[in-house]
């Protein structure tokens, strides 16, 4: 039994083979979004919300998230009262091989050169 039967609190997330490409590149396509996808990248660990310090309100960082569950970018958990976050880094390579790597060093070149906080 996982974590999420024994609370009852499943989250929906798309199965594999029901990711898309455009849905994918949509939740990318934002600035706070992005900033969370490369904490992720880079912890290569699960990273509760609260880990989190964006410049938005609780609920647009709900928002995000929801926006990252349900596009397949992420996967999310409760563990106890707490809300894990991890990259789905191995179905996103499947699916779209280069993809997520190509975004994040991107997204990496652009804050070296702009400073943006992504």
């Amino acid at each position: 039994m996982t974590d999420t039967a024994a609370t009852g609190r499943d989250l929906p997330h798309p199965e594999r083979e029901e990711i898309r490409l455009e849905t994918v590149l949509h939740a990318l396509s934002d600035p706070m979004r992005l900033r969370i996808v490369r904490e992720l990248a880079l912890a290569e660990e699960e990273l509760s919300c609260s880990r989190f310090d964006l410049p938005v309100t609780k609920s647009t960082t709900t928002h995000h998230f929801r926006v990252l569950r349900e596009s397949g970018v992420v996967r999310q958990v409760y563990r106890g009262t707490a809300k894990m976050n991890a990259l789905r880094r191995e179905d996103l390579d499947a699916l779209f091989p280069g993809l997520l790597d190509s975004l994040l060093s991107a997204a990496g070149r652009q804050f070296a050169r702009l400073g943006d906080d992504i």
